[in-house]
């Protein structure tokens, strides 16, 4: 009868996702954390990233502010110095998710590695940083185009993971997170009426705006981005042009059709000069 229960075991264990050897560790530099339903439930594991994006700050154009505070953090960071949980907001498409990647690619040598959590899996980030607090490593937990609705399991864990639980913060870890919201909720004109002053004039927001400033305010570094102008736009086209190869004249001749490509969308960014300067290189090149 044992035998047999051990061969079940042995059976059903196939079916569950395994632990990373230290192979995997070693040969990895980004996870991502991933949910699969089984017969004991859904269970929670980090699987590698086979191909990892290759971008690097150099060819993030003109949002050097940017750029030079989230450098100094991370290698603040994988120096073992103090250093920040970073929430990047504004603009989409203006660099905000390539400047993490471009972190890893820079630090990745001294150690730094990504674990990428999508939103409606932070309710398992304690889960997860009992898993790499161990490690030797050094981990950015990287939450991309984050916001909530209220109500939302996320928003409470992630708020405990950044400074509100009852456990120490894990000295290996930081929390690196993008949104198009500055405070992660949705804002209604109704809020605004919680605010109230005093006779002296000295105003104080309401329980509804604190409650949404309270988890943006738990992240020590916010760094803010917007659309660059037009010949900040053409210098981004400009560089991803010679990036593939084109020429200077290839170049300023594709100026004028870059503009019309960027206004038949609707904005300016670097998300939209990458895009035109594939569809130019193929078409032209």
């Amino acid at each position: 009868m044992n035998e047999k229960l051990d061969r079940l075991l042995s059976h059903l264990e196939t079916f569950l996702p395994k632990p990373l050897d230290e192979a995997q560790w070693k040969s990895s530099t980004a996870f991502r954390w991933r949910r699969r339903d089984s017969i004991f439930g859904s269970i929670g594991f980090l699987q590698p990233v086979k191909h990892v994006a290759g971008i690097s700050y150099e060819d993030l154009q003109h949002i050097d502010r940017q750029r030079d505070a989230i450098k100094d953090n991370t290698r603040n960071f994988v120096q073992k110095k103090p250093a920040n949980n970073i929430l990047l907001t504004g603009a989409r498409g203006t660099g905000k998710s390539s400047l993490i990647k471009a972190s890893l690619h820079a630090f990745a040598k001294d150690g730094l590695r990504l674990v990428e959590v999508e939103k409606e899996h932070l309710a398992d980030l304690a889960d997860i940083t009992d898993l790499l607090a161990d490690r030797p490593e050094r981990f950015i937990v990287f939450c991309d185009d984050l916001s909530f609705e209220e109500g939302e399991s996320g928003y409470k864990a992630m708020k405990s993971a950044l400074d509100g639980s009852i456990s120490a913060q894990v000295d290996n870890i930081l929390i690196y997170a993008t949104s198009n919201r500055r405070h992660l909720l949705p804002e209604y004109m109704k809020d605004n009426q919680t605010y109230h002053h005093d006779d002296d004039g000295e105003i104080h927001p309401g329980e509804a705006v604190e409650e949404k400033i309270s988890l943006s305010e738990r992240f020590g570094l916010w760094l803010s981005f917007y659309p660059p102008k037009q010949d900040e736009y053409l210098a981004i086209v400009a560089h991803w042009l010679r990036h593939f190869g084109l020429s200077d004249v290839q170049i300023e001749a594709a100026r004028s059709e870059a503009l019309v490509w960027a206004l038949e969308r609707g904005s300016r960014s670097g998300r939209v000069a990458w895009q035109f300067a594939k569809h130019w290189t193929g078409t032209h090149a």
